[in-house]
This record gives structure tokens, C-alpha cells and sequence, in this order.
């Protein structure tokens, strides 16, 4: 299994959300889906249906179609039920599934989609495991009053209009059944990385731009204790060695260092809404997640080859997610074939030849492995050493979950408060993305 294209429709039609995975299929087709869904010979379109030995499936939500594409012999069945188990987890994050819901969270429904299905192939469905890896917050939206409720509230009393309240679902990171506030808290450890390399691979300068971010839905807003590494050391040349050496941080104004030299811990009770408890820079040497090696050739006077060889210097077990590597080409490019030395599912590779770019994206690059491109440039005019410059430099995005590189850690999160039955749920999620991270040829 299976899935070609995933999207979600409007009831006029309009395209919310769409997913190609595998890029065989027109990008058109929801128009050619909705158009026979609405204008179906009798009756009601059934859930699924084929055009052309492509099959399409499809659930109904609040007037949304929630649709999928295939070509593969599926079961339809569990194609179905993985479309409602979709639609529930966008229900569960967002509170309401509705058109304004999904065009308000459209960046959170796109990282679902690709937690949940990777390459077109189903990985999990269960909202509680989706925390760990989902990082953006669903923007609230108030449910849209049916005439029925409507009705309903005109002639109940305020007990029946209390119970009913009770049952509006609200957002996963947000608020519970009954409009109560969960004991939970969230806590990311963000990383943003600045590295530049040359063109052996080597590190020229590097900085990591760190912050600790911060949301309470804590009944009572206690006060709250965290705990840094132990032999942490702010600022360089200090004369103190530790595994953690920040060259400056400042913290938020709630917080209270009174004990933060003798233990490396703090004291505040937080604010509303999300904040950034400390926000840090580290440069130097640190350990790159990935490394990139470029080797350029001229292979005949109007043609270029170039290798990008990318390793994953990262444990096992851990993964690079949403990889994409941008290497410019010469504004002189007439043509460029790309090879892939090794078919890794979920990689592919295309050449905007309006951005005169080459385009590599991996889906999940896997800890301790390695991958390559090889990019054959013919141009219009013979090879110079000006038309050389012009080939890069190299430039890659990525997000690695539940990794950081500074070492940088959270000892303890505790809650000041006396009551025994206080236990709240503490997230703690390491996160490391790029900010710059350029390789030149």
C-alpha cells in the first residue's frame, strides 16, 4: 500500500489540502475528482469508484471530501478506514474539522500528513504518538453553530446547554473535555544551526542559535523548577571546562537565578501563552549532523558532471526529516540528467529550470547512513572558469526530532505544589533544524 496523491476538498470544490507522493499522476486531478463526485449519473457517488484504472476513495466530513488516489490492487475497506483515522487525528489537533479549521492549520494538517504516511505508505495514526514528533500548535477555532444546535439552545434549559457545551472537542495541546485546562506542559529544546563548508567537506564556521521554548496549561499556574546539565559553563574563556559551553544565553524576565551558579537550576512561574525561557549561542566546533561532499568534473568542453555525496553523522536510530538539498546550476544550462547511484525510497530529485536549480529531496534520512547525486550539466556554451563559479553553492534544509547537537539537556521539570494528587504530564521534545547550512563548490 499504495497511495498516490492525497487531498482534501471544499464543498465548492476548492483544493485545501493536497499530498503527491509519488508524482505519476496529474496534479489536476482533484478538478477531475470532483467534477464526477458532484455531476454522478444517479444518485450519490459511491466511496470508491475508477477512471482509467485509477482508483479513488473518498470519505465525507462536515461537507469536506477527504480523498485519496491509487493505481495499486487495495483493499478498499482499509483504505477507508485509514481515511477516517486521518480525519480523526485532524479533528483531535484542531478541535472542529472544518473548511476554516483546515485552512487555518494547514501547515499543522501537512506535518500530519507527513508523520502519518510516508511515501504514500501508512506508519501510524495515533494521536498520542504523533506528539512526540509534531511540533506546530493548532490555531483555535470556534465550532459553527448547526441549525440544529441552534434550536436546541433556543429551548433547552442552562443545564442542557452546559452538558452540550461540554462535548465541543478542543485542540490536543490545548484545552479538555468540559473546557477544563489539562496538567500539562510542554517543553522544546530548539536548536537552529549555521555551518559552512568548503569544497573538501570541511568545516569552515559554525554557530548554533539555541532557545528553550516553553507552554503551560498547568491548573493554578504553580511555580516551576528546571534543571540544566550540571557542569554547564556560560561563556567562553572562563577558565571552567564542562560538556556544555554556551558563549552567551539571556533568560525571561520571570526567572529567578538566585540558585542557578550553585546547581544550574531555575526558579519562575511561567506566563501565559508560549515563551522562551533562554535563549542561547554556542560557536565553534560541534559536531555536524550531516556532511556534505561536492566533486566536480568537466566531462567535454560543454558539459559539467557534479557528486554530492551527504552523510548522516547522527546516531543510529535517529533520522533526519523533510531533507532538501538546492544546488544551482549555470544560467548557460541548456539540459540536466540526474542519477541516483542507490534508489532510496522516498528520495527524488527534479530540475526547475525556470529557478535554474536542482531540487534532492529525502523524506527520512536515516542516522549513520549516506547518500549521492550525480548531476550531468550540458550547457550552450563551452566550459570557463566564470561558468564554473556559477554551479552552486549547495544548500540543504532538514529537521532531526529528539536530537540536538549542543548536548544541551533538561535535567528535571518540577512543579512546586504542595497537593499529593498534583502529577502533570511534562513534554520534553529535542529539536534540531537548519538555519544556514551552505556548502561551497
Amino acid at each position: 500500500m499504495w497511495i498516490s496523491q492525497f487531498f482534501i476538498l471544499s464543498p465548492r470544490g476548492d483544493c485545501i489540502i493536497t499530498k503527491d507522493f509519488r508524482g505519476d499522476q496529474d496534479p489536476m486531478l482533484h478538478d477531475i475528482f470532483f467534477r464526477k463526485v458532484k455531476f454522478w449519473e444517479k444518485g450519490d457517488a459511491p466511496p470508491v469508484f475508477t477512471l482509467d484504472e485509477l482508483s479513488f476513495i473518498y470519505i465525507r466530513r462536515n461537507s469536506l471530501l477527504i480523498a485519496c488516489t491509487t493505481r495499486y490492487n487495495v483493499s478498499p475497506t482499509v483504505s477507508i478506514e485509514l481515511l477516517n483515522r486521518l480525519a480523526k487525528v485532524f479533528k483531535d489537533y484542531c478541535g472542529v474539522l472544518t473548511e476554516e479549521s483546515i485552512r487555518k492549520n494547514f501547515i499543522l494538517i501537512y506535518e500530519l500528513v507527513d508523520e502519518m504516511l510516508d511515501y504514500g505508505y501508512p506508519q501510524t495514526t495515533s494521536t498520542e504518538m504523533l506528539k512526540i514528533c509534531v511540533h506546530n500548535e493548532a490555531l483555535s477555532v470556534a465550532p459553527t453553530p448547526t441549525a440544529t444546535s441552534v434550536l436546541m439552545s433556543m429551548t433547552s434549559n442552562s443545564k442542557t446547554k452546559s452538558s452540550a457545551a461540554s462535548n465541543i472537542p478542543i485542540s490536543v495541546g490545548g484545552l479538555g473535555k468540559g473546557g477544563k485546562q489539562k496538567n500539562e506542559i510542554y517543553v522544546d529544546i530548539l536548536e537552529k544551526l549555521n555551518v559552512l563548508f568548503n569544497s573538501q567537506g570541511n568545516v569552515i564556521n559554525s554557530s548554533i542559535d539555541g532557545s528553550i521554548l516553553m507552554k503551560s496549561f498547568l491548573a493554578g499556574n504553580p511555580e516551576l523548577r528546571l534543571a540544566l546539565n550540571e557542569d554547564l559553563v556560560i561563556g567562553k574563556g572562563s577558565g571552567q571546562y564542562g560538556s556544555v559551553v554556551l558563549d552567551d544565553c539571556n533568560f525571561h524576565e520571570c526567572v529567578h537565578l538566585d540558585e542557578f551558579d550553585s546547581s544550574r537550576a531555575i526558579h519562575f512561574i511561567p506566563p501565559d501563552g508560549e515563551f522562551s525561557v533562554l535563549n542561547y549561542r554556542i560557536t565553534g566546533d560541534f559536531p555536524s549532523p550531516f556532511k556534505i561532499y561536492p566533486s566536480v568534473e568537466e566531462s567535454g568542453p560543454y558539459k559539467i558532471e557534479l557528486v554530492v555525496l551527504v552523510r548522516a553523522d547522527i546516531p543510529d536510530g535517529t533520522r533526519g526529516s523533510n531533507v532538501t538539498i538546492r544546488i544551482p546550476v549555470p544560467r548557460c544550462t541548456s539540459g540536466v540528467f540526474i542519477e541516483h547511484p542507490m534508489e532510496v525510497q522516498g528520495s527524488s530529485s527534479e530540475y526547475l529550470q525556470s529557478d535554474k536549480k536542482v531540487v534532492w529531496t529525502i523524506q527520512k534520512f536515516a542516522g549513520g547512513s549516506e547518500m549521492s547525486i550525480r548531476v550531468k550539466i550540458t550547457l550552450d556554451q563551452p566550459v570557463t572558469a566564470v561558468i564554473k563559479k556559477e554551479l552552486g553553492p549547495i544548500s540543504m534544509g532538514f529537521e532531526i526530532p529528539q536530537y540536538n547537537v549542543s548536548k544541551l539537556c533538561v535535567r528535571y521539570l518540577r512543579i512546586s505544589e504542595t497537593h499529593k494528587d498534583y502529577n502533570p504530564h511534562r513534554w520534553v521534545r529535542y529539536i534540531t533544524q537548519s538555519s544556514s547550512f551552505v556548502c561551497r563548490l
